[in-house]
């Protein structure tokens, strides 16, 4: 494709596009990668990002400014009210225009929405956009093997399976547990799956039964397929009455490859990294080889399949993950493109253009496979506070819709109910996005973290976990449903909860994350595809259309509920009591910052204090390191006491990465440490953080070390 040529004054690695300064690398990936086929004129896209930029910078700098403007009334207000124990009134929040006038009852008018996201209820993956075979391994999660998740983890009985090999005492539990989920799934006339013999099987409910792929079973519950696959010379198969070698579960619906908080993006080379492989994700062509077993394995994403049904048609059979894309929120500045003045250009309105152009690749099949067959973009869009915020990027997809001749409304939004004042005026945030919206969730971490930026200077806060019971929490999860009901959502978009962070864990998961569609969520997230195969089972097992339909007619827990701070009932804390909590804490930013500054691995299983594996992204340093921050405030802890937390646990850190050859021990370096450096500056100056983001120190650390590598 033709290119612009470079304008003389171009600064180094960066070439002139209308009136910015794009770097090199990207200038080349959009023109020679990205644009080609989608019917977008090379030069249009360049002046319509420019006249975006140019439009939508300022406005995203003034509600930046709006943002610390409220937190600064805030702190004033606890400065001249320190007795007050529930946090600012609801009367004061509505006159400094932190709370706005709840709209009137409306319903959301979303359309063309694929069914994965509007009417079947399941399990949903986040995968890091610059790990192509993870980002593979989530594409491909829309089915797996119930066999293997009940064999490889320890949901079965609490124990993992011997080493060696396969333990056939296990196996038959393994088969007998998987049958009995058949049994309660999709019930046999009479008698159960375990007694079966094959043939056509005659179900209580013959609806569930849809067809055949081969001599395997497609059957249906809840909208979610199950795979019954007859294999008469598997290894399984041969020993089983009627030839059942596995049982596969429909699993990942939908998979978020994520831009944000599980990604280390500093830079052109990194926004470029992550924008091809999105790329490859929309046309099918994302390939990744890695070695296994030594030998050299190639992963690309599943091809499709069909089934024949009842009547003897040919149907359809997704094999895929719907893909969501989440773009960065308002806060980050990005150098892969320089404004007229020279200033970088706000990071969620490059990628609002990019990915969205990226999507035409998919709307327009330009590739050997598709994601939406409603055609349609789905963005979720984290980190956004209250209304005005909700209106500036329904506003901003306006006008990339325009620049890249999209029908209105061809992107989705899905508005991810993480901070606070979006929380205190959730319908006026739908409401402002209500024709594009698809997606309301909750997030325990970064909600959290903004509850106590918020309230820093109300009182200490409780320990961590105390606040996972506090009041707030529980009228936070109840509205985020009971407001997405009352706005239309059943039917239409999803209600979302949060993360299971312990992939080791699969039993603990079984037994709690049932309550998730059980509250009305129609999905929830999951930290691997063998975890979406198990967290599957839950929605077989409540029918979330029906627990909707329940909930709909419920009133609306009250805002104060919302509004109450969790602070400490009593600071009568013991000396080991607040060292332990000091110390959890810093080994989880530590854990994970120096993975993020010194390797670029933005989301990864971390092991927490007690070598427990979890999987963490940027949302655990904001709440660990606020939450240190507002100890530091209140005289709990104090800068000795942190700095000795940071050597004892640097010292933790070393020792369980200490297999990782690539790794750089902090501890014998904790004066030239960049890591440590920058955790120790997220800690001490977190109040003056803002909203307590982790981003502004993680980005200058990061290049910090990339330009000390390149050195």
């Amino acid at each position: 494709m033709d290119r612009p040529e470079h304008s003389e004054d171009s600064a180094e690695g960066y070439t002139l596009r209308a009136d910015l300064r794009v770097a090199e690398e990207l200038a080349v990936f959009v023109e020679d990668e990205v644009l080609p086929g989608t019917g977008v004129d090379t030069e249009a896209f360049w002046q319509g990002l420019a006249a975006i930029a140019a439009e939508y910078a300022p406005r995203n700098r003034e509600l930046l400014l709006t943002r610390a403007r409220l937190q600064d009334a805030v702190n004033v207000w606890h400065r001249d009210n320190p007795k007050a124990d529930r946090g600012a009134p609801e009367s004061f929040l509505s006159e400094i225009g932190y709370l706005v006038p709840e709209p009137e009852p409306f319903t959301i008018g979303t359309s063309n929405v694929d069914a994965e996201i509007a009417t079947i209820a399941g399990p949903q993956l986040v995968v890091p956009v610059l790990n192509a075979r993870f980002l593979l391994n989530a594409i491909n999660a829309r089915w797996g093997s119930l066999y293997d998740a009940f064999y490889g983890t320890d949901a079965l009985d609490g124990s993992t399976p011997p080493a060696g090999q396969y333990d056939t005492d296990r196996g038959a539990q393994v088969i007998a547990r998987a049958k009995a989920f058949l049994d309660d799934s999709v019930p046999l006339a009479e008698g159960s799956w375990a007694e079966w013999t094959g043939g056509v099987p005659t179900l209580a409910n013959p609806d569930q039964l849809r067809g055949t792929a081969g001599d395997n079973l497609i059957l249906r519950n809840n909208g979610l397929h199950i795979e019954v696959v007859i294999d008469t010379e598997h290894p399984i198969g041969k020993t089983d009455q009627a030839g059942i070698a596995d049982i596969r579960l429909e699993a990942a619906l939908s998979t978020i490859v994520d831009l944000e908080d599980s990604v280390a993006a500093v830079d052109a080379e990194d926004k470029v990294a992550a924008y091809r492989n999105w790329l490859g994700a929309m046309t099918g062509n994302l390939r990744a080889r890695f070695t296994k077993g030594g030998e050299t394995v190639l992963r690309k994403p599943a091809a499709d399949r069909s089934y024949t049904d009842m009547e003897g048609n040919a149907r359809d059979l997704r094999t895929r993950s719907l893909l969501l894309v989440r773009n960065v929120g308002h806060l980050m500045t990005t150098p892969a493109v320089l404004l007229a003045d020279g200033s970088e250009i706000p990071e969620g309105i490059l990628d609002a253009a990019i990915t969205t152009l990226i999507g035409l690749h998919d709307l327009k099949a330009l590739g050997p496979l598709q994601s939406s067959a409603a055609g349609s973009i789905y963005v979720v869009k984290p980190k956004m506070h209250g209304p005005e915020e909700c209106a500036f990027t329904n506003d901003l997809f306006d006008a990339v819709e325009d620049m890249l001749g999209l029908a209105r409304n061809t992107v989705k939004v899905g508005v991810m109910d993480e901070e606070r004042r979006t929380s205190a005026n959730l319908a006026a945030c739908i409401h402002a996005v209500k024709d594009r919206i698809f997606f309301i969730n909750t997030g325990f971490l970064d909600r959290t973290g903004d509850e106590i930026h918020t309230s820093m200077l109300a009182g200490p806060m409780a320990r961590k976990a105390e606040i996972k019971q506090a009041e707030w929490i529980a009228a936070y999860e109840d509205r985020n449903v009971q407001i997405g009901l009352a706005c239309g959502f059943a039917g239409r978009a999803q209600i979302g909860k949060g993360m299971w962070a312990a992939p080791d864990r699969m039993q603990q998961m079984l037994n709690e994350k049932s309550g998730h569609p059980a509250s009305g969520a129609s999905t929830a997230w999951v930290p691997s595809p063998t975890a979406a195969v198990l967290h599957a089972t839950h929605y077989h097992a409540c029918d979330v259309s029906e627990r909707q339909r329940k909930r709909a007619d419920e009133t609306v827990v009250p805002l104060g509920k919302l509004l109450t701070v969790p602070l400490a009932e009593d600071t009568n804390w013991s000396d080991e009591d607040i060292a332990e909590e000091l110390r959890n804490n810093v080994q989880g930013i530590l854990g994970y910052m120096v993975r993020w500054i010194d390797q670029g691995v933005g989301c990864s299983k971390v092991p927490d204090i007690h070598d427990v594996g979890l999987m963490e992204d940027r949302a655990t340093l904001r709440i660990s390191s606020q939450h240190i921050a507002n100890w530091l405030e209140h005289g709990i802890v104090d800068r000795l006491m942190i700095d000795e937390a940071l050597h004892e646990m640097a010292a933790k850190v070393d020792g369980q990465n200490a297999a990782d050859p690539a790794y750089t021990p902090m501890a014998p370096n904790m004066r030239t440490s960049i890591a440590v450096a920058a955790a120790r500056e997220l800690i001490i100056t977190g109040a003056q953080q803002p909203s307590g983001y982790t981003e502004p120190v993680l980005h200058r650390a990061r290049a910090r070390a990339k330009a000390a590598c390149a050195a």
